[in-house]
This record gives C-alpha cells, structure tokens and sequence, in this order.
C-alpha cells in the first residue's frame, strides 16, 4: 500500500486514465500513419494573411468538409496557378 493519502479524485483520475490508453492503443491499431506535412520534404511552410472573417469561414469549411485548413488552400492555390497558365 502506499503511504500517499487518498485524494476524492483518485478515482476519477485513474478512469481517465483507462479511457486514455484504450483510446490511444484503438487509435494506433486502427489509423494508418499519416506522415506530418512538417517532416515531408515535398512541402515548404509559408505564412499568409486573411482578414479575420476568412479565416473563420476557412475553418468552418475545413471542419464541414473534414479537411484541413492547408488541404483547401492548397486545392485552391492550385487551381489559380493552373487557369493562369492557361
């Protein structure tokens, strides 16, 4: 036994803590390994600046469309550059 005294919270810090690692070892078994974009040499970081009304819309989109914020710009970006050089 420990000589640590019982706090009211014990029990719901070691429920916690189950749910924790059952999420994690299910999220590990069941998700493929998605490599970070920060690691992957094909993509350059750059900064850019929207008015703060599109960029809550932009995330907004990004939730609805279960996509990330980048995916969209990316998708976006990609399609201005192609119809300019058109």
């Amino acid at each position: 036994m420990s000589n640590k005294p019982s706090s009211r919270f014990d029990d719901l810090f070691s429920a916690a803590r189950s749910t924790a690692q059952e999420t994690s070892s299910e999220s590990t078994t069941t998700k493929e390994t998605k490599k970070s974009k920060s690691r992957d040499p094909d993509y350059v970081r750059t900064t850019i600046y929207l008015p703060k009304r599109l960029h809550q819309q932009l995330k907004v989109a990004a939730v609805q469309g279960d996509k990330d914020m980048s995916e969209i710009i990316e998708g976006l970006v990609d399609a201005w550059v192609q119809c300019e050089e058109s």
